[in-house]
């Protein structure tokens, strides 16, 4: 498996769009204007994986002080239980360790049994839980995990 990881760039927006469409239903999915307003905001970090030389998913978060709001995780369904959301998590993460985040919350559909497993694997904490988040019926976990300081060198 060839897995590359790299800074997002704006040709890569409707490819990721796309991806978003895939992997999430209507409604829940961003809008091309929502994820050009996410991909915007100060602080926001996007990371792309490429699988094969094709895009095959991306992390996206926004970083404010110590504190960081991981906005989404999107793998092709292909790409899935080989390594991507892992190695796309961590980089994120070291990223916004080293610039001097100390939590990272998120937010997952209480239904989503995948997802839940994928985040407690990576050592996120359920704080809470959001009622009627998503489409205004869905409830969603809020979660957070704490982010060492950087080691100095």
């Amino acid at each position: 498996m060839s897995l590359t990881l790299r800074a997002y760039t704006p040709d890569d927006f409707d490819k990721l769009h796309a991806i978003d469409q895939a992997c999430y239903p209507s409604g829940i999915a961003y809008s091309k204007q929502t994820l050009r307003w996410f991909l915007r905001l100060p602080g926001a970090e996007c990371v792309v994986a490429e699988l094969e030389d094709k895009i095959a998913g991306f992390i996206l978060a926004q970083q404010e002080g110590p504190n960081a709001h991981l906005i989404t995780i999107d793998v092709l369904a292909h790409a899935r239980r080989r390594g991507v959301g892992t190695a796309l998590l961590d980089i994120l993460e070291h990223s916004l360790a080293s610039c001097g985040a100390r939590q990272v919350e998120l937010e997952t559909a209480t239904d989503n049994q995948a997802a839940i497993a994928f985040w407690h694997k990576h050592g996120y904490r359920t704080v809470g839980v959001l009622k009627r988040y998503y489409l205004g019926r869905l409830d969603a976990y809020s979660m957070h995990k704490s982010l060492p300081a950087p080691k100095e060198t």
